[in-house]
């Protein structure tokens, strides 16, 4: 084999590996479109009259869910311009909403930033590192791929959270991966 042929198998190997990171970012594009979708549809009947509700002492009040909930694609874009969040010295601090039209506005801003940020993101932008803290005390030590993973899983986890809220207030639940009991459009 001639080094004409190594370079070229080199030159096929990255372009490859590129192509198919380069689907990762598809992927994540998709499943974060997705999420945004349903998750649109849950925050759209919240009742502004329960936001101060809470199934159980322990539980958050309904408004700071559903805020969390509307807040969490920024995450994405957080993840690929950032190399971290370190609450001691950029505590969280829950936007203002009135509304279900606002928590709706919420999330739709955030999934725009983070789809333009992922759509410009390249395979180098996946692999660093992602730090959240609380001062000298880590939190979570991701790559930043992992640290988009998790903030779709917890848009996942939390509008789960707040279709058990939905249903011991007696509301309709909307269809996530498929019908619910209210819903069954698929």
């Amino acid at each position: 084999m001639s080094i004409a042929d190594l370079l070229l198998m080199d030159l096929n190997t990255a372009e490859k590996t590129k192509q198919k990171n380069m689907d990762i970012i598809k992927l994540l594009l998709k499943e974060l479109e997705a999420e945004f979708n349903t998750t649109k549809k849950f925050l759209a009947i919240v009742p502004v009259d329960k936001f101060d509700w809470a199934p159980h002492e322990k539980s958050m009040k309904m408004k700071s869910l559903v805020v969390h909930i509307a807040d969490l694609p920024s995450w994405v874009s957080l993840a690929l311009t950032t190399d971290g969040l370190d609450f001691e010295t950029a505590p969280y601090v829950e936007k203002p909403v009135e509304s279900a039209d606002d928590l709706v506005k919420i999330l739709a801003e955030n999934y725009a930033l983070g789809k333009a940020e992922l759509e410009k993101a390249t395979e180098e932008d996946l692999d660093g590192r992602w730090v959240l803290s609380m001062g000298k005390q880590v939190l979570a030590d991701y790559s930043k791929y992992e640290t988009i993973r998790h903030s779709l899983s917890q848009t996942t986890h939390h509008r789960a959270q707040l279709g058990v809220y939905l249903r011991l207030l007696d509301i309709p639940i909307p269809g996530s991966y498929g019908p619910s009991a209210d819903d069954q459009n698929f």
